[in-house]
C-alpha cells in the first residue's frame, strides 16, 4: 500500500483510512455528511496526492495530445486547463483527465490514481515523434482545498491574486513560502476552490500554513467520503463508476468534450455514434420512494423489465434525499420520466431530472 507525504497526519488526526487505488487514504474525519456541509458552506482540504501527473514536451508534444483525447487542445492557452477523456478503440473510455498548457511546447496532464499505469502505457503506445514523456506522479504532491471561503482563506500565503482567477486557469509562484507552486482554479466538488501541486518535500510546511491561515474561516481536513458525495450533487462523473472501458464519451454525456474538428483515437466511429444516435444514456434521478440507489443496482420499468443499472448513488447531505446515476434506455432518458430502482427486489420509485442535482 502506498502513503502519500501526509498519511501519517491524517492518522494523527484521526481520520478513518481505507485502501483506495493503491493508496493509504482519508475516507473521513469527524463523519462524510459533517464533511460534505463543511466544503458546501466554508472551506475544507482534501489530501487527492494518489492522482497521476505527467509532463509531455517537445514539438510535437501538442499533435501527441491531440491524437489520443477527445476535446481539442489547440484551443488552450498558456495558464489554460481542459477537461477531456482518452478515448479507447473499442468506443469506450481509458480515462478522464485534465490537459494543462505550461506552454506551446509542454503540458501537464492529470490522471486518475487508479489508471496511472495503464494511462502512461496507452499514451506511450502513440508516442512515435519522440515526444519527451515523464511521470512525476510519485514526487508531487496535491490538494484541492474547496469551498465557497477557499480564496479568502488561502490568500495570505501568495501573491497570486486568487479570486481574479478564472475558472479552469492555473498560475505559478510561491504559496506559503515555498517556490514553484503550481495553483489552479478547479476541483471536483462545485463548490469553488483551487487545486495546488507541489513537490512531496514541501508537503508539511504546506499543510501547516494551511490549515494556520484557514483557521479562523472554520478551515477542515476532508475524507474521500464526502468527495464523492460532492461530486455526485454535480453530476460530475468518476471514472470506474459512470464511465469506464466500455461507456462511450457520447453516451455518458460527454459530447462537449469530445470534438470532431480534429482526428483522434477511434473519432470516426465515435462521430458515427453520434450521427446514428445512441441506444443508452447516462442520466440522474432523485428517489421519489424512501430507498437508496447503490452502484450496479437494476434499473427497471413499471413492468419490472430492466431498462438500465445505476452506477453512482447515495443520500445527497445538501438536499437531504437520495439521488443517483445511471444508464437507461434512450426511451427512459427524458427529463421527469418515471423509473423505478430494484432495491432487494423491491421497486422503488425514481423520476429523471437533469444534472446538476445541486444548484
Amino acid at each position: 500500500m502506498n502513503n502519500t507525504a501526509l498519511t501519517e497526519k491524517h492518522i494523527a488526526l484521526g481520520a478513518k483510512m481505507v485502501p483506495f487505488a493503491g493508496y493509504n487514504m482519508p475516507v473521513q474525519y469527524e463523519g462524510i455528511n459533517a464533511e460534505h456541509i463543511t466544503v458546501r458552506t466554508t472551506v475544507g482540504v482534501f489530501d487527492v496526492s494518489h492522482m497521476g501527473e505527467f509532463i509531455l514536451k517537445g514539438e510535437n508534444a501538442l499533435d501527441l495530445i491531440q491524437r489520443v483525447t477527445s476535446n481539442d487542445a489547440s484551443k488552450l492557452y498558456d495558464g489554460k486547463i481542459q477537461y477531456s477523456c482518452l478515448p479507447n478503440t473499442d468506443g469506450g473510455i481509458v480515462d478522464d483527465l485534465l490537459v494543462y498548457r505550461m506552454d506551446e511546447k509542454s503540458y501537464m496532464l492529470v490522471v486518475n490514481a487508479s489508471n496511472i499505469e495503464k494511462d502512461w502505457n496507452w499514451i506511450q503506445k502513440y508516442n512515435t515523434a519522440n515526444v519527451e514523456m515523464h511521470n512525476i506522479s510519485d514526487q508531487t504532491s496535491l490538494l484541492a482545498i474547496q469551498g465557497p471561503k477557499a480564496a479568502d482563506a488561502l490568500q495570505s500565503l501568495t501573491e497570486i491574486d486568487l479570486a481574479s482567477m478564472e475558472y479552469y486557469s492555473f498560475k505559478k509562484g510561491v504559496f506559503a513560502g515555498v517556490d514553484n507552486v503550481l495553483v489552479s482554479a478547479t476541483g471536483y466538488t462545485g463548490a469553488g476552490g483551487f487545486e495546488i501541486y507541489f513537490e512531496n518535500k514541501d508537503a508539511n510546511q504546506i499543510w501547516e500554513a494551511i490549515f494556520e491561515a484557514g483557521k479562523s474561516y472554520g478551515i477542515k481536513p476532508i475524507g474521500l467520503g464526502a468527495r464523492d458525495t460532492l461530486r455526485l450533487e454535480m453530476g460530475f462523473c468518476l471514472y470506474g463508476n459512470d464511465i469506464n472501458d466500455q461507456t462511450s464519451p457520447i453516451e455518458a454525456g460527454l459530447g462537449w468534450i469530445t470534438k470532431f474538428t480534429k482526428k483522434f483515437t477511434n473519432s470516426e466511429a465515435l462521430l458515427a455514434q453520434k450521427e446514428a444516435g445512441i441506444n443508452h444514456k447516462l442520466v440522474g434521478f432523485e428517489m421519489i420512494d424512501r430507498g437508496i440507489p447503490r452502484h450496479d443496482y437494476p434499473i427497471v420499468d413499471e413492468q419490472g423489465n430492466t431498462i438500465g443499472k445505476v452506477t453512482s448513488g447515495t443520500q445527497s447531505p445538501s438536499l437531504q434525499r437520495a439521488i443517483g446515476m445511471g444508464y437507461v434506455s434512450k426511451e427512459f432518458a427524458k427529463e421527469g420520466t418515471e423509473i423505478f430502482i430494484d432495491i432487494r427486489n423491491n421497486k422503488i420509485k425514481a423520476k429523471v431530472v437533469k444534472f446538476p442535482f445541486f444548484k
